[in-house]
């Protein structure tokens, strides 16, 4: 395997290089889910991702399947890179030099294999993006316990940006694609109605997610009505759309017995045409880029569903590489360094939103099947 190697376009690789605009962090590190780049490594990649939950084989080969239809590849990967190159634009246009490196937790470059090359490099604190903007286990907890299993014994000093998914510039890429989406419907005479879409999460994951107090469904419920309200009403703002708006999941891969976040995309556009819907525009704000879940979820079986029910359909974009959105990432970038250097910092967010935590409790989105699984980027005596 190809040795790791940082997307620096500025500076040089030496440890002593200029960076002082994210001191004290000398690196930065992007962390994502991680995909198969070709047929071959289908089932290898679906089996890191269920490690440990017993899963059969076959079951894995079925699952493949969706991603044999679009070549054996995941996208999620050459959207890493295409982020890492937008972010080190922006790094370079404000004059930071410090070095992008990428690490995956499920395939190549693995987080382990980069953490040891951070280390032999001469790296020492580390601040992490990753690329899951909400809280939950699935999308916080987990990542924090990936980098515990590959940064424990590195001496490395390893913190992250806060979560990002309520903050403006995510909102403004989301709003951006939700108004391009309603240009496509133009020809549609109904007025089209916002269903937003996220990952459905098993509902005892869910109820415990995210920084107390939360409602009864738990913070990762209630952030995405946060940011799903604001984009209806900065998208209302612009464009005629219908004065109701959904939020609704895909994804589900749990057993039938266990309760999952509900409803399901297809069941709800199937529950929407029923009413009279005529128009629907899916708006993916989970998550961050196209990936296999969008373009296999959203825009093979949900269009479908929505072409057989006559509905018209169109999808918005995720935040990508979206100016506002790289933006907002370098500026969490910058805030978490003054915030490491102990100074005070604005923590702007949409109205209503939750800055988030650089650093999670005890207890917060908790594993449920392994309780002492340890994890970084906690306060201090936090697992």
């Amino acid at each position: 395997m190809p040795e790791p190697i940082p997307y620096a376009t500025n500076g040089t690789l030496d440890a002593t290089s200029d960076r002082r605009g994210l001191d004290p962090y000398d690196a930065v590190l992007l962390l994502s889910f991680g995909g198969p780049e070709r047929p071959e490594d289908v089932v290898p990649f679906l089996e890191n991702v269920t490690r440990g939950r017993g899963i059969p084989r076959e079951r894995l080969v079925e699952v493949g399947k969706h991603y044999y239809g679009f070549g054996g590849k995941s996208p999620i990967n050459d959207q890493c890179r295409a982020l890492l190159a937008a972010l080190r634009a922006e790094l370079d246009g404000r004059d930071i030099s410090a070095p992008l490196f990428w690490g995956n937790r499920n395939w190549e470059p693995y987080l382990t294999d980069v953490a040891r090359q951070l280390e032999a490099r001469g790296y020492r604190r580390v601040v992490v993006l990753t690329t899951s903007a909400y809280p939950s286990y699935s999308s916080c907890r987990q990542y924090r316990e990936n980098l515990y299993d590959a940064f424990h014994d590195t001496g490395l000093t390893v913190e992250r940006i806060r979560h990002y998914a309520d903050t403006p510039g995510f909102v403004a890429a989301s709003v951006d694609a939700t108004l391009a989406a309603i240009e496509e419907l133009a020809a549609e005479p109904a007025v089209p109605r916002l269903v937003f879409v996220t990952h459905s999460i098993p509902t005892a994951m869910a109820e415990t997610a995210g920084p107390q107090p939360h409602s009864r469904e738990g913070g990762y419920v209630d952030w995405h009505r946060l940011v799903a309200a604001e984009v209806w009403r900065q998208v209302a703002a612009q464009r005629p759309i219908a004065a109701e708006h959904d939020l609704v999941y895909c994804s589900r891969s749990g057993p039938p017995t266990q309760p999952w976040l509900e409803p399901d995309i297809n069941d709800h556009l199937t529950a929407l045409a029923e009413a009279g819907e005529r128009a629907v525009v899916a708006v993916p704000i989970g998550f961050v880029s196209d990936h296999m879940e969008v373009i296999f979820d959203l825009d093979t079986e949900a269009a479908a569903t929505a072409h057989e029910l006559g509905l018209g359909f169109a999808r918005a974009g995720t935040a990508g590489t979206h100016p506002a959105f790289v933006r907002e990432l370098v500026d969490l970038l910058v805030e978490r360094a003054a915030v490491a250097r102990g100074e005070l910092v604005d923590e702007p967010t949409i109205e209503g939103g939750d800055p988030g935590r650089y650093a999670c409790p005890a207890g917060c989105c908790p594993n449920l099947r392994h309780p002492d699984r340890p994890a970084l980027c906690g306060l201090p005596g936090a697992l």
